[in-house]
């Protein structure tokens, strides 16, 4: 397919032809190079930077007893989070915690706009990590640009090259990390560096570092406005009293520069002194002037770096600022925009979501330690064995959820003169489960009464009590009991 196209343009009055012109279907994009910037929103996002890594990085090298504290054990299929252990039957929980993260995410947009995506996502994250290494390699943003036009020497290679390694190793640390949450990483460290991983730890320490290192290195903004798809349906979430980052044109036009001696108004002139700045920190490049765009992330780079100016022009603040469109519209004071960011709709998300956490957080503190699972025998429904007895076999998958060894006792109902082989205690080693075969009888009066098909019977497992965990619990498995003709 052609990158080019053909556009025609209508003749002007006077004009005899139509003028055509060759148009570029693909936009080459230019590099932007974000200026550093600080303040009260640039401290808040280096705080969860500092916040959301030390979780990430500092989680799997933490012990609960004898074992990592957070580690997802695919090949055992136990997960365990600090003192809980869950099993792949305990999908539920993944599910609330997705929904809980749904309308969490629903009830931040509805009242503040992309927060997440400016203070805690993982690209705008590890994208200020990777910024903060090219500053200290490269220099702040003239720097940077300088150095990219001047020519290659042994500056620039060392600089460019002391940085990509930097990156580098961020990448594979990081991607090491996340495969520390599946295998242990007290033992894939030393791996890594003494005896080598395994094929499936090689391949995902290399594809996250690489997917890090690519996409905070590299892509950046390009990450954020073409692959994000909640850049594209952000605005079906917001209202005029979403609270976002606004330019205030009322105040600041008409913009021009001007003396820093020149009091505000004598000119002509609004607040906005046409400094650029605040295109220069916008880490996608936009300029807010221009009003809402969704490429914005809602980092609040440019209100730390408006706010600066304004003090050094010895003006109000707020020229850029978080305010919502009826705020803007109707110069709604703090008291009149809470008011509406605190609407019906923000009311019911957080309503639902407490409801939802509570729900999840009950079920989580009612869990029972323990799991069974009946399994009838599919190679024989029934049979007859000594003295016209009738048998059916099952099989007790029992799961101890608890990290100590426990001891259960079955009991079965549900027909009269029901008898089993299985009369003792059964041990499950600690977060381990255990096959059980049970054999189940009846003696042929208690079937000729019941007649042929299948009848319901209970399986009963219960703890034994006067172990650790004093939390005597019981489960319940109902199955069904053949009789044959």
């Amino acid at each position: 397919m052609s990158d080019t196209a053909i556009k025609v343009e209508a003749p002007k009055p006077g004009d005899e032809d139509a003028r055509t012109s060759i148009v570029s279907l693909y936009q080459k994009q230019d590099k932007i190079y974000a200026r550093a910037v600080s303040g009260w929103f640039a401290g808040w996002r280096w705080a969860l930077v500092w916040l959301t890594q030390l979780v990430f990085y500092g989680l799997p090298w933490l012990d609960w007893g004898s074992r990592q504290a957070v580690l997802f054990d695919l090949g055992t299929r136990r997960f365990y989070i600090f003192g809980l252990v869950l099993y792949p039957q305990d999908f539920i929980y993944l599910t609330g915690l997705l929904i809980v993260s749904a309308y969490s995410l629903f009830l931040f947009t509805a009242v503040a706009g992309r927060l997440w995506c400016g203070y805690a996502c993982p690209q705008t994250v590890y994208t200020e990590i990777f910024m903060w290494v090219e500053r200290h390699f490269e220099g702040d943003r003239n720097k940077r640009i300088k150095l990219d036009e001047g020519p290659w020497n042994a500056n620039k290679v060392l600089r460019k090259g002391g940085k990509q390694l930097a990156w580098m190793a961020i990448g594979l640390w990081t991607g090491l990390t996340f495969v520390g949450y599946f295998t242990p990483i007290k033992t894939l460290v030393p791996a890594a560096f003494n005896t080598g991983l395994g094929p499936w730890e090689t391949f995902w320490v290399l594809f996250y570092g690489f997917a890090t290192y690519g996409n905070a290195g590299w892509m950046r903004e390009q990450v954020c406005k073409y692959m994000c798809p909640y850049a594209r349906f952000q605005s079906v979430m917001f209202d005029k009293d979403t609270l976002i980052i606004s330019y205030d044109a009322e105040r600041g036009e008409p913009r021009g520069t001007r003396s820093r001696k020149a009091a505000l108004g004598s000119s002509g002139l609004g607040s906005c002194i046409d400094c650029n700045l605040c295109v220069q920190v916008c880490p996608t490049g936009i300029d807010i002037r221009n009003g809402l765009q969704y490429e914005c992330i809602g980092c609040a780079a440019c209100i730390d770096v408006c706010n600066g100016v304004m003090d050094k022009m010895k003006y109000p603040r707020g020229l850029i600022r978080y305010d919502t469109q009826a705020g803007m519209q109707q110069h709604l004071g703090r008291n009149g925009l809470l008011r509406r960011v605190l609407r019906p709709r923000v009311l019911v998300y957080t309503t639902v979501l407490v409801l939802i956490i509570a729900a999840l957080a009950t079920s989580l503190w009612l869990r029972s330690p323990f799991k069974v699972d009946v399994v009838r025998d599919r190679g024989v429904l029934a049979r007859v064995v000594d003295d016209g007895w009738v048998e059916n076999v099952y099989g007790l998958q029992i799961m101890n959820a608890t990290e100590q060894v426990q001891r259960y006792r079955i009991a079965i109902t549900g027909l009269p003169q029901l008898a089993t082989d299985q009369t003792g205690d059964i041990s499950v080693d600690p977060a381990q489960a255990r096959w059980v075969a049970v054999a189940v009888r009846v003696p042929p009066e208690t079937a000729a009464q019941a007649g042929a098909g299948s009848h319901s019977i209970q399986f009963t497992v219960a703890r034994i009590p006067g172990q650790p965990d004093e939390a005597l619990r019981t489960v319940v498995e109902k199955s069904t009991f053949m009789v044959p003709r």
